[in-house]
């Protein structure tokens, strides 16, 4: 049950951003539906990533090492082929400062919306273990929003050239 909530947590915060970036960023070169396609697809390639490293780790512990390996092998092949094809055609990937915009715009949405809120229906459910743990990743999504937020700020003075 804790995966599944971790599980669908990060498979929405990755729906979110994916369709936040490619909206925003991605040239009027492909129709609509092709890009919502794109966006599903980087979901679904996106999770089975992350999913299957989980399902190598479980293995690996129970001493399939042979399982392990043939897990975290296809886990990259979603990521590092399927992932990264598709984020080349929504055009995913932009300008430092536009990636940093984009990254803190879904961090915010993260801390400030997404896991508030699912802490506070997990609260209200009486899934006080998942509320703690939605309440934890708001405030790490946080770090990384102002993290970025910085990181944007130092390049935008280099590019300026001010000190």
């Amino acid at each position: 049950m804790k995966l599944k909530i971790i599980f669908t947590a990060v498979a929405l915060a990755i729906i979110f951003f994916t369709i936040g970036h490619i909206t925003a960023q991605s040239e009027k070169r492909m129709s609509e539906k092709t890009m919502e396609n794109l966006s599903t697809a980087m979901h679904g390639e996106a999770f089975a990533y992350a999913k299957y490293l989980l399902f190598a780790q479980h293995a690996r512990r129970g001493g399939d090492k042979e399982l392990a390996d043939m897990l975290e092998k296809t886990a990259k092949t979603e990521r590092f082929e399927h992932f990264a094809e598709e984020a080349k055609l929504a055009g995913l990937v932009s300008s430092d400062s536009a990636n940093l915009k984009d990254a803190i715009k879904g961090e915010s949405y993260e801390a400030e919306t997404m896991y508030r809120e699912f802490s506070q229906q997990a609260e209200q459910a009486g899934d006080h273990q998942a509320a703690q743990r939605f309440e934890e990743i708001r405030l790490d999504e946080m770090k990384h929003r102002d993290a970025f937020a910085a990181a944007l700020h130092n390049l935008e003075k280099k590019q300026t050239g001010s000190h």
